[in-house]
C-alpha cells in the first residue's frame, strides 16, 4: 500500500485522534496515489498511525478514515453510515421533526461527508477527496435507508476547489426533488429549497435554539436578523410574539419567508419580512430610537480562515454592540457564531466587549450550541462550530 511518512514530532495530533494531516507535516510520500486514494500514515520511527484519504491539492493532505489497521472498503462505509443512523435513532429526533442531519462528516468518522434528511429526500455534500473517491459506494448504501425516494447532491461549496474537485449539483438517485420540500419541526411547517438554498437548504443545527426562542417570545416585539427563510421568526410567532421583524438582504428569500408565514397561518399584521442590509438597518433603528424585547443574531460565517479571524471578530463585535443599543431593559439577545475557528471563550469576550461599548449591563442566561444530530467529537475542536449565548440586558 502507498504510504505517507511524517516528519519527526508531527504525529502528536494523530495520537490524540485528530484526523487531519497537514502538508507541512509530511516528510515523504511512497507510491503514486490518486486523489482520494487510501494511504497508510507512518510516523518517522516507522510506527503505523492510521489509514486515510490522500488529497494532493489541499493543505489538509490526508484525512484519517481509521486509526486502526482495518480495510477501507464498502463494508467499512456501510458500518460507519449505520453507526451514524443508530445515533440519530437514539436521539428520537423524528418525534420533533422529519428533517435532521444523518451524517456529520468528521464527527461521524466520515471526513468531508454531510448528509441531511428532508422527509423522503437525502441531500449530500461530498466535500473531500476521500468521500468523492468512495461516492458510488456511499450512495449505494444510502439507498437502503427506509423511506428514501431521492438522493440529491449539493457539493457546490468553495472548499471542494481546495480539494482539486469541481463543484457539483445533481440528482444521484431516485426521483428529482420538488422545487420546495415541506418539512415539519416541532409544530411548524417550512418550505425548503434543497436545490438552490444555502448549504443543503435549511439550518438544521439551530433546531433546539429555535425552540428556545419560541419559549421566550410571549408578547415580545422580536427582531430576527439574517433571517434566511424565517426560522427563528416563525418560532417567535408560534411562541406568541406580538410582532416579528425579519431582516434578510436576499429578495428571493423574502418571498420564501412570506410563503412560510402563510403556510403556518400567521396573520400578516404580526410580522414584517424586510429586505435590508442588517448592519445598516440596525444603525437606522438606533438613530430612530427603535427598540425590541428580543433580538436574534444568526449571521453567516464571518471567518473562513485563520487569516480572517481578526476581521470577523470586529464584525461580531459591531453587530452585537448595535443589538445591545436596541434592546429594551430586560430584553433578551440570542447571539450566534457559526465560524468553527471562533472559540467559545473568544466569542464570549467579543459579546462582553460589545456590551461594554454599548454601556449595557448584561447577564448570560444560557450557553447555546448546535443540535445533537450535529455531534461534537472531543478530539476534534472544530466540530464544535456553532456557539451561542442567551443574554439579558439589565
Amino acid at each position: 500500500m502507498n504510504k505517507l511518512i511524517l516528519k519527526s514530532g508531527r504525529e502528536r495530533s494523530l495520537l490524540r485522534k485528530h484526523p487531519w494531516v497537514f502538508s507541512g507535516a509530511v516528510k515523504q510520500l511512497e507510491g503514486k496515489p490518486k486523489n482520494g486514494e487510501t494511504l497508510d500514515v507512518i510516523s518517522s520511527d516507522g510506527s503505523f498511525l492510521g489509514r486515510g484519504a490522500y488529497s494532493p491539492h489541499s493543505q489538509i493532505r490526508l484525512r484519517i478514515w481509521s486509526f486502526a489497521d482495518e480495510i477501507i472498503d464498502e463494508a467499512f462505509f456501510k458500518q460507519r453510515i449505520h453507526a451514524a443512523l443508530s445515533l440519530r435513532d437514539s436521539l428520537d429526533i423524528t418525534s420533533q421533526s422529519n428533517a435532521y442531519r444523518l451524517i456529520a462528516a468528521e464527527s461521524d468518522g466520515l471526513p468531508g461527508l454531510t448528509v441531511d434528511r428532508y422527509t423522503d429526500t437525502l441531500v449530500c455534500q461530498f466535500l473531500s477527496s476521500g468521500v468523492e473517491y468512495w461516492k458510488a459506494s456511499i450512495v449505494k448504501e444510502l439507498q437502503t435507508i427506509k423511506g428514501i425516494k431521492s438522493i440529491y447532491e449539493r457539493s457546490d461549496a468553495n472548499v471542494r476547489k481546495k480539494e482539486g474537485l469541481e463543484p457539483l449539483r445533481q440528482l444521484l438517485w431516485g426521483k428529482e426533488p420538488d422545487d420546495f420540500i415541506e418539512i415539519n419541526e416541532q409544530g411548524l411547517k417550512f418550505l425548503v429549497d434543497v436545490k438552490e438554498g444555502h448549504k443543503t437548504g435549511f439550518y438544521l443545527d439551530q433546531r433546539k435554539n429555535r425552540q428556545r426562542v419560541l419559549e421566550h417570545s410571549q408578547n415580545a416585539d422580536v427582531l430576527n436578523c439574517f433571517a434566511y427563510t424565517g426560522g427563528f421568526g416563525l418560532a417567535a410567532l408560534k411562541g406568541g410574539a406580538s410582532h416579528v421583524t425579519n431582516l434578510e438582504d436576499v429578495a428571493g428569500l423574502i418571498e420564501v419567508m412570506n410563503k412560510n408565514c402563510d403556510l403556518n397561518g400567521f396573520a400578516a399584521a404580526r410580522y414584517t419580512n424586510q429586505k435590508a442590509d442588517v448592519f445598516k438597518q440596525l444603525r437606522n433603528y438606533q438613530k430612530e430610537g427603535t427598540s425590541f424585547d428580543l433580538i436574534v443574531l444568526d449571521p453567516p460565517k464571518f471567518a473562513e480562515s485563520q487569516a480572517h479571524l481578526a476581521k470577523a471578530s470586529r464584525g461580531y463585535k459591531d453587530i452585537n454592540r448595535l443589538a445591545f443599543h436596541l434592546l429594551r431593559p430586560g430584553g433578551l439577545l440570542f447571539t450566534f457564531s457559526c465560524s468553527g475557528l471562533m472559540k467559545q471563550d473568544l466569542f464570549q469576550k467579543i459579546v462582553s466587549d460589545a456590551a461594554l461599548d454599548a454601556e449595557r449591563d448584561v447577564q448570560v442566561l444560557d450557553f447555546l450550541m448546535q443540535s445533537p444530530d450535529h455531534p461534537i467529537k472531543l478530539a476534534i475542536p472544530e466540530s464544535f462550530y456553532l456557539k451561542g449565548l442567551l443574554v439579558k440586558a439589565l
